[in-house]
């Protein structure tokens, strides 16, 4: 099986964009990432033309911290049923209808506040957000892993590339909505809100209208006691891993998964400010930094995934690092020359690249390393530890700009530096890393190592 996937014509691969699953992991990706564009790009931009510091900026960052420890609430996505919504809608787009509704409430809030009267309520709300997407994380991972078996190589990894392609579309995609708005016509920023508000209403009829993914699901027993609820659905998830792994093995998968996108966190995170200080308008950064990059995101996406099951997923990983690193560098030039808007493009797009090839493999190095028991919980753990590095430390990013006295070129040196430990720790342990692949009756060891790490 494993063989034929890799020996088949190139042009063959394309294939598995035909099944519906994948276009449903689409949706949901698009999904997960809009929320960012709410508290991210699009408050960033307000906060900046409001005069807020860049300080304050990058510490409002510390919302997106709920996507770090949503694995603490995790198992009531994986466990608790919804009453009234469960017997609907069931487990998964129950969960999903929930927040969905939290976050149309929270946005629509939003669009009330003055930022100058009412600091502390928009900082409240972002938090809001930012929990309610964060929970929303966990129901959609959980579905697109339940969607695809562990036989399924080929369609896991064009899973991934679709929930990768999905995120930057309501990223980068829906994310140019709002600055358009602002800068073409007499809208303002709180305008713009009541707009996205209603891209959410959109995003909970789709979930409505979607099938529930139980096909690949586990059978999970009834709680008679808190304990019980407490093992299972925390304690187990947790030992099963580090008892797969090795307690050595397991603390250095998990620093690596908290070091690989330190860098780019940090060049996230600043850049909308950068733009807007360097001297892009809100029409070059809609264009550029959401336009371009939404697309360039999705093609690169979907080619990396293609790429990445025949060379190995440890190979994209490393290969997709090497080149997050040299991206950043890009951004340096940019700072040194001005407000080139052809080199903006030329920036944006291999950003993209980088950005999107890395993603794919990093999302499929996550998913192979979860037991069908524990799926929400053990990738939401793992994928938790990544979003650590790229928000709690990310926060400071604004007191760095101010600590090298707004020396933007030497800031992204120091963003692409960022990367060289997570990429030491992925040469040194690619070789042992086939070994903790959660184990399926549908794999052998064989076709294990060359998903994993194909060397």
């Amino acid at each position: 099986m494993a063989a034929s996937e890799t020996t088949q014509p190139w042009y063959k691969d394309f294939n598995v964009y035909l099944e519906p699953r994948i276009w449903v992991i689409f949706l949901f990706g698009m999904m997960s990432g809009f929320p960012w564009v709410l508290i991210g790009s699009m408050l960033s931009a307000w906060l900046q033309e409001s005069g807020v510091s860049r300080s304050d900026i990058g510490l409002l960052g510390m919302v997106f911290v709920a996507y770090s420890v949503n694995a603490l609430w995790s198992p009531l996505v994986d466990r608790v049923k919804l009453p009234g919504l469960n017997g609907w809608l069931g487990q998964r787009r129950s969960w999903l209808a929930l927040c969905l509704t939290a976050l149309m409430i929270a946005t629509f809030g939003l669009s009330h506040l003055n930022l100058a009267e009412h600091a502390f309520w928009v900082a409240l709300s972002a938090l809001l957000i930012a929990i309610a997407s964060a929970t929303q994380d966990i129901a959609i991972d959980a579905f697109r892993i339940e969607t695809f078996g562990q036989h399924e190589s080929n369609l896991q990894s064009a899973g991934a590339a679709m929930a990768t392609a999905g995120w930057w579309t309501g990223y980068s995609g829906l994310g140019a909505l709002p600055f358009f708005l602002v800068d073409g016509t007499a809208w303002d920023w709180q305008a713009a809100y009541k707009v996205m508000a209603v891209v959410l209403a959109v995003q909970l009829i789709i979930v409505l209208c979607v099938r529930e993914s139980k096909r690949y699901r586990a059978e999970v027993k009834p709680f008679t006691r808190w304990q019980d609820w407490f093992r299972t659905t925390l304690y187990d998830p947790v030992a099963e891993f580090f008892k797969r792994a090795g307690w050595q093995l397991a603390v250095a998968i998990l620093s690596f998964i908290f070091l690989f996108k330190i860098g780019e966190a940090f060049l996230g995170r600043m850049s909308i400010v950068f733009y807007k200080e360097v001297g892009f308008t809100n029409d070059d950064i809609a264009i550029y930094s959401k336009m371009v990059t939404w697309w360039v995101t999705i093609v690169f996406a979907i080619i990396g995934s293609m790429v990445n099951v025949r060379l190995g997923t440890m190979r994209g990983l490393l290969i997709g690092g090497i080149a997050m690193a040299a991206s950043n560098l890009m951004f340096a030039w940019i700072a040194v020359v001005g407000p080139d808007t052809h080199l903006l493009l030329a920036a944006v797009i291999i950003d993209g690249f980088t950005g999107a090839w890395s993603t794919v493999a990093f999302v499929a190095f996550i998913s192979l390393l979860c037991n069908r028991a524990f799926t929400a919980t053990q990738y939401a753990l793992l994928a938790s530890l990544g979003n650590l590095g790229r928000t709690l430390l990310s926060s400071y990013s604004g007191f760095v700009v101010d600590w090298l006295n707004g020396d933007w070129s030497l800031f992204f040196i120091l963003t692409a530096v960022m990367v060289t430990p997570g990429l030491l720790l992925l040469i040194l342990l690619r070789k042992a890393l086939h070994r903790i692949q959660a184990p399926s009756a549908n794999t052998t060891p064989a076709s294990d190592e060359q998903r994993l790490n194909h060397d």
